[in-house]
């Protein structure tokens, strides 16, 4: 093609000019023909010529107008993923027009709309993906140790069948902890899993708090034979998950103990429950930092079972419309508490 589409400008302009020189011409053969006085005709003639072309200079001021607004939204159309923001009001000179730039306008917000939606999905993609990353590397870090301990001690037991009776019930012993440590680490895991996607649902029923912390003591007893759990306090009903309530006290008391060498008190009183031991403690600066997921503290190797445990106990105790609450000194102990009517 030599020529491409005229402008609309041009285009108004040329279909213009055209039927106004014709119908000027049409009218000054009729003035001539049908006129006598020849300085009338020429002075009706030129008031026409000035007419014609007053009429033409004010089309082609308001194409020009419009050539200008439909410019400026094919602009914007043109540019939509690099606009900020659409502030942009035309005045037509007709309805159709301005219906049209209005509709235009709506359809670039709707557009900046979904990108951005579409950013921020990708932002929370990007998230997600990098916490997956945390978590695959978290639970390698945390099942590395115990299988390792497993294969180690199983290894041994398998080159050596003259290993001394004793020596071998300690091996075996120490290959059924550990293998209850992975059990837990999955436990955890599969919990968490389950709150990361919504799927878990409270089944409360009423039952006594007091009570519930005896079995928490009785049934952590075994794992930590040589270690003193203390439960004080009077017998309370509350109204809550039973078997989340026991994963909450079991995390908190599991937590003091290894982080302490002397005895972890559970403490039930009118309103709150604490979990109180003598241990290394907690820096005010990651008070805040040790219920997040996979968190981890240079100073005291918070070993938080993949970061979960903690977190687990808030997510739980959010669900009861209820917080953790932390107290802690260093090298005097700490104080894990919540409130339970």
């Amino acid at each position: 093609m030599i020529f491409g589409r005229p402008r609309f400008k041009e285009y108004m302009m040329a279909r213009l000019v055209t039927l106004s020189i014709m119908i000027f011409l049409v009218f000054s053969v009729g003035l001539f023909l049908i006129g006598r006085d020849m300085q009338t005709i020429i002075l009706a003639i030129l008031l026409l010529a000035l007419a014609f072309s007053f009429f033409v200079f004010s089309i082609y001021r308001g194409a020009k107008h419009m050539e200008k607004e439909l410019n400026t939204i094919n602009k914007y159309l043109e540019n939509i993923d690099k606009i900020d923001k659409i502030d942009y009001k035309a005045h037509f000179f007709t309805q159709e027009f301005e219906e049209l730039n209005q509709n235009l306008a709506k359809a670039l917000k709707k557009a900046q709309k979904r990108e951005e939606i579409k950013q921020q999905y990708n932002a929370k993609l990007k998230l997600k993906n990098r916490q997956r990353a945390d978590m695959i590397s978290a639970i390698a870090h945390e099942f590395r140790n115990p299988i390792a301990s497993i294969m180690g001690y199983a290894q041994t037991l398998q080159d050596d069948p003259n290993i001394p009776k004793p020596l071998q019930e300690k091996f075996l012993s120490k290959i059924y902890n550990n293998g209850n440590k992975i059990e837990s680490l999955l436990g955890r895991l599969i919990l968490w899993n389950k709150f990361e996607s919504k799927e878990t649902k409270l089944h409360k029923s009423k039952f006594d708090i007091l009570e519930l912390a005896q079995e928490t003591k009785i049934s952590l007893h075994e794992k930590y034979k040589n270690r003193e759990i203390i439960v004080q306090g009077k017998n309370r009903m509350v109204e809550a998950d039973r078997t989340l309530m026991d994963v909450v006290l079991k995390n908190l008391v599991e937590n003091a103990l290894k982080y302490s060498k002397d005895e972890v008190t559970i403490i039930v009183d009118a309103q709150r429950i604490s979990v109180a031991d003598k241990g290394v403690g907690i820096a005010p600066k990651d008070i805040d930092k040790v219920t997040k997921k996979f968190y981890r503290s240079g100073v005291h190797n918070w070993d938080n079972s993949m970061g979960l445990g903690l977190s687990i106990v808030k997510t739980i105790l959010m669900l009861h419309y209820t917080k953790l609450e932390i107290e802690s000194e260093l090298g005097k102990g700490s104080v894990f508490s919540f409130i339970m009517v």
